[in-house]
């Protein structure tokens, strides 16, 4: 059985994060180190390194640095970012709504009370099946703002795919 990648994605790469996260990967982000730290980028490499995790970088030098551990995204679009790393075998283009998208914790059923104390939940729709993050306190649910996302990840799946 094949271990699924890690992720750690630098500053100029949150949505790409946030995606990643929704489709089910453990993707850590640079963000969590101080700023201005002129270090940053040895400490990315010595991060990934000892985490086992794939450093995904819009700095294409740092990507060299990083060896076979590094991947440089020169793609703006978030679309065309999920398309290489699709093209590359690192990902599968499946929305699971396990992680957190803004910390990256494990998601869990959500208790009542805190479906209930959610104010931006949608109140007298059933059918609905809630996640909740133990960390933040996020609650998830699969409605439309996460429809849109599937929808646009499955219009990657008619593109054809890059040839190695």
């Amino acid at each position: 059985m094949t271990t699924e990648p890690r992720f750690l994605v630098d500053r100029m790469l949150g949505t790409l994060t946030r995606y990643l996260r929704l489709l089910g990967y453990d993707t850590a982000r640079a963000d969590t180190l101080p700023p201005g730290n002129p270090k940053e980028d040895t400490e990315l490499l010595q991060w990934a390194e000892q985490e086992g995790r794939i450093l995904l970088t819009r700095d294409r030098e740092l990507a060299g640095r990083a060896g076979d551990r590094g991947i440089y995204i020169g793609e703006k679009e978030i679309l065309d970012q999920l398309a290489l790393l699709r093209d590359l075998g690192l990902i599968d283009l499946s929305v699971r709504l396990i992680r957190c998208s803004l910390c990256n914790s494990l998601l869990e059923d959500a208790p009542e009370e805190e479906i209930l104390a959610a104010d931006y939940a949608p109140a007298g729709e059933g059918g609905h099946s809630f996640r909740w993050c133990p960390s933040c306190r996020r609650l998830y649910w699969m409605g439309t703002h996460t429809d849109d996302i599937i929808g646009r990840i499955g219009r990657l799946s008619h593109r054809s795919e890059k040839a190695p």
